[in-house]
């Protein structure tokens, strides 16, 4: 199901469910090593796309990287007739909730957006899901926007796997597909709605993991 927090609130329907502290349990980074092969750094912005549950939590984590320019929510894996909230919400899109990630390669690399990526932004071993959310469209995947970043990603993919660096398969898909922003309101929704009970539950945690075990990547 969709978080439902969200349909409530953007709805204008009062919330029955009240965060409870400690809910999605205390978030900690998996301590992961760097890819041992990168995409070079060039001149101007780069882009990368990233699905991984709730594009609420994707889009807050990556915000706080150094380097990053701008994070947009949105869909990818279906086609533009069908990349709204409602329809992907049906679960029978194709389409997975993902965020566009443009950043500065100077500032840093694609290796090490795939490293936040896997270790904080989302769980890479949960199938179909994340967290309270479930269904198709909140796989773990990756759309590589070059054939470099679909190498590193595969090169880190195996990295990974060889290391066991999870207790669990990596599920992980590297996904062809086009990304399409979501609608305004989901834009921001983490800064914008600090007491929001989902965002307090879960992606409030998750930043604070981020900014604890990664005070060299924050802005």
């Amino acid at each position: 199901m969709r978080h439902v927090f969200a349909a409530a609130l953007v709805a204008g329907t009062a919330l029955l469910a009240i965060a409870t502290p400690g809910l999605a349990g205390a978030e900690r980074a998996v301590p992961l090593p760097a890819p041992r092969a990168d995409v070079a750094p060039s001149a101007g912005s780069q882009t990368a796309v990233f699905a991984g549950g709730c594009f609420w939590g994707m889009e807050a984590v990556f915000e706080q990287v150094k380097g990053v320019r701008a994070v947009t929510a949105g869909y990818a894996g279906g086609t533009r007739s069908t990349a709204s909230y409602d329809q992907v919400s049906t679960e029978r899109t194709g389409h997975a909730e993902a965020v566009r990630v443009v950043y500065d390669p100077r500032q840093v690399s694609y290796g090490t957006l795939l490293r936040v990526y896997f270790s904080i932004a989302h769980d890479p071993t949960q199938l179909n899901r994340q967290g309270p959310d479930s269904g198709p469209s909140y796989r773990s995947a990756i759309f590589p926007q070059t054939p470099d970043q679909a190498r590193v990603a595969r090169a880190y993919l195996t990295q990974l796997g060889t290391a066991h660096a999870f207790p669990r398969p990596i599920v992980t898909r590297i996904e062809d597909g086009a990304f399409y922003p979501a609608e305004a309101y989901h834009q921001n929704f983490y800064d914008r709605n600090p007491t929001h009970p989902y965002i307090v539950a879960w992606d409030k945690p998750k930043v604070a993991a981020f900014r604890a075990a990664y005070p060299q990547l924050r802005r």
